[in-house]
């Protein structure tokens, strides 16, 4: 099982980036995937989710209405678009497929 995170960086408030998340090694189609975020001296923290198939998607209430998960079969990847970013967004990022099968994850910085 290998899970690779890509496209975070630095980027200013109210700004948007998109996530990726590259699976292999397993059947993708068939799992539920989670993105969560790990803050500066916090703990990780579950931010979205989505099922197998795509039909349900959550949120945490500090990024509902502005971050969009969404998965591709096809390409065996999950996606994170993150708009109308804020500085308490910062943090490093990571897809999770359970049970506990993580990523390295991707650093976000939102700052001006």
């Amino acid at each position: 099982v290998q899970l690779v995170e890509s496209g975070g960086g630095l980027v200013q408030p109210g700004g948007s980036l998109r996530l990726s998340c590259a699976a292999s090694g397993f059947t993708f189609s068939n799992y539920d995937i989670s993105w969560y975020r790990q803050a500066p001296g916090k703990e990780r923290v579950l931010v979205a989710f989505i099922t197998s198939g795509g039909g349900t998607t959550t949120y945490s209430d500090s990024v509902k209405g502005r971050f969009t998960i969404s998965r591709d079969d096809a390409k065996n990847t999950v996606y994170l678009q993150m708009n109308s970013l804020k500085p308490e967004d910062t943090g490093v990022y990571y897809c999770k497929r359970p049970i506990d099968y993580w990523g390295q994850g991707t650093q976000v910085t939102v700052s001006s």
